[in-house]
């Protein structure tokens, strides 16, 4: 019994305890180390430094800024190119291979989430509202296993451009919130990543939970399971996690002018600035697109468009 004492981690470990220095000799705090109750849950990989180095990756994209600028030119010629091919073609029939794609899109989000999530508790309750808005979060959830899957949610904005290829060869409506929100959410979360934007982890976390939600209701319809009452659901979220986007970085705001005179306030104005246009764009049209699916006067499609999201096309086969 006395071994078995003796074995036993504590509760929780001191911050001090628990600091890791990475790649580029910065040191971050480790989450499984802070919560040992958590390591049984977590791979080598994600918990040891050796095993996951963020620093070249993180190094090659602050080196390498037309990177996305060059995806988002490619995304644009796409669909002008791709549009226009179907134009005077049939439809192609790809229902299964897009249940795969947003069972997989379901499944990494619902993980990522479930990665960032207590993180995101830990810093709501040991730290104070400036620290989080402040702190640079390479020393924080940037690193370690938290840090993986926060890279991993920014690489994954390259992949999500492939939605609009189902739109495409399915010759479904592409509508102006679908490209712009990819566009946009790329650039963004690229220079949040490069700038190192302390209250990201908000973003991160919120977008990851709505994503599992989401894709797996695309999952279900491709594969005709139509759980009505999701699609307001979903909608409902997404004009939450707008709200709530716009809410953290109006508060950032109060605390840009301090990043200015103090070096330990990580803020960026430019990327705050572009935040907040960002999260105010997408709520005035998400709002836009709620009131006029559900609200809006009857059309002779209504009960087509009913069966559609935001993001992805009704994948019935046109007949």
């Amino acid at each position: 019994r006395r071994r078995s004492t003796e074995r036993s981690p504590p509760p929780t470990m001191t911050m001090d305890e628990c600091l890791i220095t990475n790649a580029a000799g910065v040191q971050y705090q480790e989450l499984t180390c802070l919560h040992p109750f958590l390591q049984p849950f977590y791979t080598q990989y994600e918990k040891l430094e050796p095993y996951h180095d963020l620093v070249p990756v993180r190094d090659f994209m602050v080196d390498n800024p037309w990177i996305p600028i060059l995806a988002c030119a490619l995304y644009g010629l796409f669909i002008l190119v791709g549009q226009a091919y179907f134009r005077t073609r049939e439809p192609w029939n790809w229902r299964s291979a897009l249940a795969v794609w947003n069972f997989c899109l379901s499944l990494f989000s619902t993980i990522g989430f479930i990665r960032i999530f207590p993180h995101l508790v830990h810093n709501l309750t040991h730290y104070t509202l400036e620290e989080m808005m402040c702190l640079d979060p390479e020393t924080n959830y940037g690193c370690g296993s938290t840090g993986v899957w926060a890279q991993a949610f920014v690489l994954s904005k390259f992949p999500e451009l492939f939605d609009t290829l189902f739109i495409v060869v399915h010759k479904k409506k592409l509508i102006f919130l679908h490209w712009y929100h990819h566009v946009t959410v790329l650039l963004y979360c690229w220079h949040s990543y490069v700038t190192k934007a302390p209250a990201g982890i908000f973003f991160v976390c919120m977008n990851y939970g709505v994503h599992a939600i989401m894709y797996f209701y695309y999952f279900l319809i491709a594969i005709k399971i139509n759980p009505r009452k999701w699609a307001m659901l979903i909608t409902v979220l997404q004009i939450s996690q707008m709200i709530v986007g716009v809410i953290v970085t109006a508060i950032t705001f109060l605390y840009l002018q301090k990043s200015k005179t103090d070096e330990t306030c990580f803020l960026s104005e430019e990327n705050t600035q572009a935040a907040f246009v960002m999260y105010g764009s997408y709520l005035f049209l998400f709002v836009q697109f709620f009131v006029g699916r559900y609200f809006g006067p009857p059309s002779k499609d209504k009960k087509k468009k009913m069966k559609k999201v935001v993001d992805v096309p009704d994948t019935k086969k046109t007949t």
